[in-house]
């Protein structure tokens, strides 16, 4: 008994340091961009698309549109895509950008930024994230109705239900992992969900696996980002509540660089993820 507790403290102490050398080092700063609310790193140019509301999270006024930056934060097209609502997450599949727009999800020639489709769905109230499987099936969270949509060729279903308020949509080994309110869900094929974390404050916002380890990132929008261990443990990397939105991140994965939107401030900031 005495091995194993030893054992046991030693992990422990191991675990705290390693989250003691976890750390977001800013590294700049993209400002004047009106209410960003997602941002998406994109390999195949090496860009970063960020969805800008410009108005009223769930009004559709037509002021909303996607911008593209590079990657050192320099503007390449601020107006790449114009005409939309208030778009929000984004997802990728066969050079087609799929973007969650309240009601509709919009689906964008990533070549020529034309517009291809706007899906309508059927009850759908405020389309939030989106994120795309292995066969190219589209999901989408609707945050007020507690719903999570599957799209497959352009036609939206219901995939799961009583999901109160998800948010954060990512797909990687065969599941998809969910942010329900506080709670970071792993549902399976069978639409069954087993809960990887829980007790995120002011709810789940932004989700993004680092490497292959199983480990996520998460970012609540009040001004909050986490990092979550795959045995489901988490600790707070930034906390600034007050001063600026953490909105839906995007990563980097090569050089474990983080964008995060501000929405309110009206930028996006890069952050390096450093061990």
């Amino acid at each position: 008994m005495l091995t194993t507790a030893c054992g046991q403290r030693q992990q422990q102490q191991e675990q705290e340091q390693t989250e003691q050398q976890l750390q977001l080092t800013e590294q700049w700063e993209t400002k004047n961009l009106p209410t960003p609310e997602s941002v998406l790193y994109h390999a195949g140019d090496d860009a970063l698309y960020v969805s800008l509301i410009d108005g009223d999270g769930a009004e559709k006024d037509g002021k909303g549109g996607v911008a593209i930056l590079n990657l050192d934060g320099s503007v390449k097209n601020q107006d790449w895509v114009t005409g939309m609502n208030a778009p929000k997450g984004m997802a990728v599949h066969e050079n087609l950008l799929y973007v969650a727009d309240i009601t509709a999800v919009a689906v964008i020639d990533m070549e020529t930024g034309e517009v291809r489709h706007e899906i309508e769905f059927p009850e759908a109230v405020f389309l939030n994230d989106v994120t795309v499987d292995n066969d190219g099936v589209i999901y989408v969270s609707d945050t007020r109705t507690g719903t999570i949509y599957q799209m497959q060729n352009n036609e939206p279903t219901v995939f799961l239900e009583n999901a109160p308020n998800a948010n954060g949509l990512k797909f990687v080994n065969g599941s998809l992992y969910a942010l329900v309110g506080p709670e970071l869900w792993k549902i399976d094929a069978n639409k069954e969900h087993t809960v990887i974390a829980k007790g995120f404050a002011l709810g789940g916002d932004g989700l993004e696996p680092v490497g292959n380890s199983g480990d996520f990132l998460v970012t609540c929008w009040g001004g909050l980002v986490y990092y979550v261990h795959a045995d489901g443990s988490f600790e707070k990397l930034m906390d600034v509540q007050g001063e600026m939105n953490t909105a839906d991140l995007g990563i980097h994965p090569e050089s474990n660089t983080i964008y995060i939107p501000t929405f309110n401030s009206n930028s996006v900031k890069a952050f390096k993820l450093e061990k």
